[in-house]
């Protein structure tokens, strides 16, 4: 389900100009070049209905549904999915709802991959998240800190800047 938030706010983007403009917000606030979108889950407390069992049960200990929000660099949301029960966890929850169908069908009008400034090669654009989303060609999360170096910490410094 794509939302319009309120009379200001923007639609989901639809055309690669929109997409482009997202990216060009994101290089520019937080110097991470071809990201299209920040993305994260949240659990949300219920009340569970009468009958449900653990099926809003989290691992938590609470019962909750989950909000799943894709937001760009001027901290707008510009995707909201919400009621997936939460014994799914953020990484799971993506995969029921409509963007990622639209993702991984490439229907989402994603400009192909460009040459940024700073890059030898074209760049894909990506969305940004943290370790709980799966590591796709098109998904950036950060590298486990067991496997830092001075790169990659300088890689997960700015990927964390930007999903901020």
């Amino acid at each position: 389900m794509l939302w319009r938030l309120s009379s200001t706010s923007r639609l989901f983007p639809t055309t690669e100009n929109e997409w482009r403009n997202i990216a060009d917000d994101f290089e520019k606030r937080c110097n991470c070049p071809n990201c299209l979108g920040a993305v994260d889950g949240k659990h949300v407390n219920i009340k569970p209905p009468t009958g449900s069992g653990s099926y809003f049960y989290n691992y938590k200990g609470a019962y909750s549904l989950v909000l799943l929000a894709v937001v760009n660099a001027n901290y707008e949301f510009i995707m909201c999915d919400f009621g997936i029960n939460s014994r799914i966890s953020d990484g799971g929850v993506i995969e029921y709802s409509q963007f990622y169908r639209k993702l991984k069908d490439r229907k989402l009008s994603i400009p192909p991959p460009t040459r940024t400034m700073n890059s030898k090669e074209a760049l894909p654009f990506v969305f940004i998240s943290d370790e709980a989303f799966a590591l796709r060609c098109d998904f950036l999360k950060p590298f486990s800190q067991r496997d830092w170096d001075h790169d990659k910490k300088i890689f997960n410094y700015r990927l964390s800047r930007a999903r901020m």
